[in-house]
């Protein structure tokens, strides 16, 4: 797990800060000399998993209100390095906030530049970061994180003044919404509560004079003061800060900021050092002063440490899909036990109902053959349905034909053998054959013409079927030349001639 620490950094010296859930627990304090270098040198060598973020307290700072055109991109960031550049002489700390567009000109954009003036005070500081490789999230100033606290603290003021004190000093800060126009740290002459409390007082009508001179305020504009102590010097600055002129003042607890804040470690003394602190490790403010060559480690330690979750969490998603895998697996071997069970228990009744059949003459395998052999001829079968309804419907419009006799077979139909006799037909053939023997029942004094009528009649009839064709095997005259025209017997003298035809029809597969 990565640790957070917090580096608080003043005029003269710098103190280390562990931060553990609200807690803030002083690590060490370094004076600004040699040893006090080196010895934060050794502290960092000896954390360089964590990651620090280093707020300020110094003098040092300043803020400027810049309006630029509507740009995007690229363009807009080297115009803010430009101004940066103008205004304070090109320090590498130094922080640009957007404040909005402006609806009437062209959309141009408000833009507060914050820089801290005199990099050599942090210099050695962030060299010695830099040498022990440890990763710095940021760097803040005590005015940034100012213009929140009365919002986190469910303060709600457009403007006010905010008057905090630390490190021997009173810090002074013109606040618009959530933003720091202006701040100032002030030396303290007096640290006792009456001192800080009349230090309060005459520190909160100066600011204003100023800021009606910079026409930041108007001169009759109400001001609002919030004033930060500790509760023991509650009283005093109460008594030594009445409301007077456009100024107003409300005090804020600063044990009862604390506990707003989350903090756990309540301050000891009026200084709000560790409320900043609290802030900063909760909400810390978007901007900050420190270069991305100062933040490189940082950077690197944050893709280190999600490319090492992306690891992890593959290495889960690997483990949850082998135990998924597992879990198959075993579930599958359990199931395969149940049925090679099932399938002995169920051979071993077979085997016991089979020991009680009578003994046969033909194997298994044999038995088995004849019975599929057996199944295969009844899918196979066939009936003369077809046949016999093509026949039925013919009859059924010719009345005058009588059957005597119907044939139906399987098998394929051969060419005739001389002398005008069928030849044989196999069984296992992919045709049905359907012979239909009559007579034709007309009036005795019918004549042949009209008997060859009737007959050819009958097999248009039959012939009307797209699926069967028709073969005439017995004319009920002999039409053949060089012999007479008659019947084909005695009944044929008697005026009922006989006829014979022959019906194929191919079986569907």
């Amino acid at each position: 797990m990565t640790h957070r620490r917090f580096l608080y950094l003043g005029p003269h010296r710098l103190a280390a800060y562990a931060w553990r859930q609200g807690s803030l627990l002083v690590e060490g304090v370094f004076d600004s000399g040699d040893e006090g270098l080196a010895a934060f040198g050794d502290y960092l060598a000896e954390r360089r998993d964590s990651h620090f973020a280093l707020l300020a307290n110094v003098a040092e700072e300043e803020h400027t209100q810049e309006t630029i055109p509507y740009l995007q991109g690229r363009d807009r960031q080297i115009l803010i390095a430009r101004k940066i550049g103008q205004h304070f002489l090109g320090s590498p700390l130094a922080a640009a906030v957007s404040l909005g567009y402006e609806k009437t000109r062209r959309k141009n954009e408000k833009l507060l530049l914050s820089a801290l003036t005199k990099p050599a005070h942090f210099e050695p500081w962030l060299r010695r970061i830099a040498e022990a490789e440890a990763p710095l999230a940021g760097l803040y100033t005590i005015a940034q994180l100012g213009g929140q606290l009365p919002r986190r603290l469910g303060i709600k003021q457009k403007a006010c003044m905010l008057l905090t004190m630390q490190d021997h000093s009173i810090r002074e800060s013109y606040l618009s919404g959530d933003r720091a126009l202006f701040s100032r740290m002030v030396p303290l002459t007096d640290s006792s509560i009456a001192g800080i409390a009349a230090s309060f007082a005459a520190e909160a009508g100066k600011l204003q004079q100023y800021l009606i001179g910079q026409r930041l305020v108007g001169r009759d504009d109400h001001l609002p003061v919030l004033v930060v102590a500790h509760p023991a010097a509650i009283p005093a600055v109460t008594k030594a800060c009445p409301d007077h002129g456009n100024l107003s003042f409300t005090f804020i607890d600063s044990h009862a900021a604390a506990l707003r804040l989350g903090l756990k470690t309540l301050p000891d003394d009026n200084r709000c050092d560790l409320l900043y602190l609290q802030l900063l490790a909760t909400h810390p403010p978007r901007q900050q002063f420190a270069s991305d060559e100062l933040r490189h480690d940082y950077q690197v330690a944050r893709w280190r440490r999600g490319i090492l979750a992306a690891g992890l969490l593959m290495l889960a998603a690997g483990l949850l899909f082998a135990a998924h895998e597992f879990y198959n697996g075993y579930t599958l071997r359990q199931e395969t036990r149940t049925l090679q069970a099932g399938e002995r228990e169920q051979q071993a009744r077979y085997d016991e109902i089979a020991a009680t059949f009578p003994q046969m003459d033909v194997d298994n395998d044999t038995l088995r053959r004849l019975a599929d052999r057996y199944g295969e001829l009844r899918r196979q079968q066939r009936q003369p349905a077809e046949a016999l309804r093509l026949l039925s419907r013919a009859l059924d419009q010719m009345p005058a034909i009588a059957l005597d006799h119907v044939a139906w077979r399987l098998g394929r139909r051969t060419p005739e053998k001389p002398g005008g006799q069928d030849a044989s037909a196999s069984l296992d053939g992919d045709e049905e054959i359907t012979v239909a023997r009559g007579r034709i029942q007309l009036a005795p004094n019918a004549s042949i013409r009209q008997n060859l009528a009737a007959f050819d009649r009958f097999v248009d009839l039959l012939r009307a079927d797209p699926g069967s064709s028709v073969r005439i095997l017995q004319q009920p005259h002999d039409m053949e030349s060089g012999s007479p025209l008659r019947g084909g017997g005695d009944s044929a003298e008697q005026g009922q001639p006989p006829f014979a035809v022959e019906i194929t029809r191919t079986l569907a597969p």
